[in-house]
């Protein structure tokens, strides 16, 4: 690894002396020429000498949208700059994809095994998207539990004769969908009645040996086809009308 500059954003003193102590004595071709404790410090440092690597803590001033903002001006203003993500947000996700989005080159979670001077050099190298072990974990395990609903889904459709138009259909209603809505999405060539046949159909599909002595309305149709992976929570959204 060759030798780099380097502007530290961290905000609490006692992490920013351990995240020095890290970089001091794992890597060493690392030259730390500043650190900031606010935005308006680190812009300052960065217009006056500008690193090839900044690492940043996401939350800063109590607020983890600075950090965000600071990783997506830093990449616009400074595409040559690395930025990668040293943050003790471990459990806010949307957090990681809102910098993932502002285009950081990776993010290492302030756990486990911190940060190493593999991940540096694997940011100095050009490769994005570099994580440690307990995102990695986060990620590969969310990866396992998209593949499964998956299976879950075309196993479904197969064992209960689901064809594209009832998923559209089921979906819609799921939304919040009216049947005159969903007529007139394009594509669908059903009026009202045979919305209202396929429904039924649907339910002797779903409930099989039926529903107890209580009826099926749409809701209760809905909720079973999320209950047997037909429908799947994290991907619904309506088609264009």
């Amino acid at each position: 690894m060759q030798p780099f500059k380097i502007i530290i954003v961290e905000d609490v003193p006692l992490e920013l002396k351990g995240t020095e102590g890290i970089i001091r004595n794992e890597i060493p071709e690392a030259r730390i020429i500043g650190t900031a404790d606010s935005e308006p410090a680190y812009w300052q440092l960065i217009k006056k000498e500008c690193p090839q690597l900044v690492l940043l803590d996401l939350g800063l001033g109590g607020s983890t949208t600075v950090g965000v903002e600071i990783c997506r001006h830093t990449k616009e203003s400074y595409p040559q700059v690395k930025v990668l993500i040293f943050t003790g947000e471990v459990l806010n996700e949307k957090l990681w994809v809102d910098v993932l989005d502002a285009g950081c080159d990776g993010i290492i979670l302030k756990s486990g095994e911190l940060l190493t001077r593999a991940d540096v050099a694997s940011v100095m190298a050009g490769k994005r998207m570099v994580f440690n072990q307990p995102i990695l974990e986060k990620i590969v395990q969310r990866f396992k539990r998209s593949v499964s609903s998956q299976l879950m889904r075309q196993e479904a459709v197969i064992d209960y004769e689901i064809d594209e138009y009832d998923e559209r259909f089921l979906r819609h209603l799921a939304l919040g969908f009216t049947k005159e809505q969903i007529t007139a999405l394009r594509g669908m060539p059903f009026g009202v009645k045979s919305l209202e046949k396929r429904q039924n159909e649907l339910i002797q599909k779903l409930f099989p040996n039926g529903n107890g002595r209580m009826g099926v309305n749409a809701t209760r149709l809905v909720v079973r086809a999320f209950e047997l992976g037909i429908l799947d929570v994290d991907n619904l959204h309506a088609d264009e009308e």
